[in-house]
C-alpha cells in the first residue's frame, strides 16, 4: 500500500473520531437562558452592593483619621 494512500486513510479516520468542543451555531436570542441572565444580574447587584458598603466604610474610616467627625 503507497504511504500517501496510507496517510488519507489515517486522517479520515481521525476525522470521524475526533469532535469539536466548539460549535459555530449563534446562540437563540428569541429565548434566552434566564438561569444565566438571573446569575449574571444577581451577582452584579451583589458586587455593586458591596463596592458601596466598602466605599461608606472607607468615607467614615477617612472622616474619623482626619477629625472630620
Amino acid at each position: 500500500m503507497p504511504a500517501g494512500r496510507l496517510l488519507l486513510q489515517t486522517t479520515a479516520l481521525t476525522k470521524t473520531i475526533s469532535r469539536n468542543a466548539f460549535t459555530a451555531a449563534k446562540p437563540d436570542s428569541s429565548r434566552p437562558n434566564m438561569l444565566r441572565v438571573g446569575l449574571t444580574f444577581g451577582s452584579t447587584a451583589l458586587l455593586w452592593a458591596l463596592l458601596f458598603k466598602q466605599h461608606s466604610t472607607d468615607v467614615q474610616e477617612y472622616k474619623t483619621r482626619n477629625g472630620l467627625e
